[in-house]
């Protein structure tokens, strides 16, 4: 509820009648395995998918956030309370559902950004699934891990800021490691080492 304050800004409180569910009584009455809905939209992702199993149309949306790194946050959680990067990511999800045409392109700014490095990896395979269906995927990356596994690099630079804007290096990541210049060469060689040991002891 909002109260309006005399030379203030306008404040916000608890409804008292709902407790900020922001549902009458009679909705919050209405229940599906024991949740009513101000208690699923409460739950995180993964939570619900836990809830909501067996249930294919659902677990299919949860599934889809979940693969893209977002299963902490809550179903009901307002778009205006959601990052670049996650806003970016339930975008990626959506699109992870639909019937794939092989003719989109897909800019990403910084996709990673904040995830925990397995969820990084699960991003990454599921960009590569969007690319071997025919899609086209470009991304504006930091994570040398995420940068080893495109298919073409292009590194800007030589410094950031002011001191960008130039292109450094191109080619396959392994090409754009090897020329030695840039401030990510080094960087990428050590992720694409790391990336073939983890081939190797798999």
């Amino acid at each position: 509820m909002m109260v309006e304050l005399l030379f203030l800004p306008s404040v916000y409180t608890e409804c008292p009648d709902c407790q900020g569910t922001r549902y009458k009584d009679s909705t919050l009455h209405i229940t599906w395995r024991d949740k009513n809905i101000a208690e699923i939209l409460a739950m995180s992702v993964e939570e619900a998918q836990a809830f909501f199993a067996g249930e294919e149309e659902i677990m299919r949306s949860l599934t889809a956030l979940i693969d893209v790194g977002l299963g902490y946050l809550r179903l009901g959680q307002p778009a205006t309370e959601l990052s670049g990067g996650e806003a970016q990511r339930v975008k990626l999800a959506s699109e992870l559902q639909r019937a794939q045409r092989g003719d989109t392109l897909y800019v990403l700014d910084e996709p990673t950004s904040g995830l925990h490095c397995a969820d990084a990896d699960r991003l990454v395979t599921h960009l590569q699934i969007l690319v071997a269906a025919g899609n086209t995927v470009v991304m504006v990356e930091l994570d040398m891990r995420a940068v080893a596994a495109a298919d073409h690099v292009i590194d800007l630079g030589p410094g950031a800021g002011e001191d960008g804007g130039t292109v450094v290096a191109s080619g396959n990541p392994q090409e754009v490691a090897k020329a030695g210049v840039g401030a990510s060469a080094k960087d990428l060689g050590l992720a694409l080492k790391e990336s073939a040991a983890l081939e190797r002891s798999a």
